[in-house]
């Protein structure tokens, strides 16, 4: 059993996955998330600080669900986000469609795939290499 104090409320919890904090703390989370999800879809042209303080919610907390890719963003939002890799602009996530692309085409390239089985050639019954054989 794993037993830690909530990072938010510091009370004891049973902790098994995620984030360390409690479940009461994590449905505050996620009611939470619903009111910026609803208020970034009402209000397009918002910036992360107007999100921030009409929502009562951390901009580092709105820029974690952005890069969790739990928020997106829409065409001509006041919110920009850039890949981590190339600086181009994105609407969630950490790296843009071609840097996700390129990055797992060198990981499944650095991965070495099995071979298949080579099939096993018989050998021939010859002189050199006679075989005993019983007979009933």
């Amino acid at each position: 059993m794993n037993v830690r104090n909530c990072k938010k409320c510091g009370k004891i919890f049973n902790y098994v996955s995620g984030p360390p904090i409690c479940p009461q703390c994590k449905d505050a989370l996620e009611e939470k998330f619903q009111e910026v999800r609803k208020y970034i879809q009402d209000n397009r042209h918002a910036t992360i600080p107007e999100v921030s303080e009409a929502c009562e919610v951390s901009t580092n907390q709105i820029q974690q669900w952005l890069r969790d890719e739990r928020l997106e963003l829409a065409e001509g939002s006041g919110i920009t986000l850039f890949c981590e890799n190339c600086e181009a602009p994105i609407m969630s996530g950490r790296f843009c469609e071609k840097c996700k692309s390129s990055m797992a085409t060198r990981l499944s390239s650095s991965i070495k795939k099995p071979e298949a089985p080579k099939p096993q050639q018989k050998k021939k019954d010859t002189k050199e290499n006679p075989k005993m054989r019983f007979l009933n």
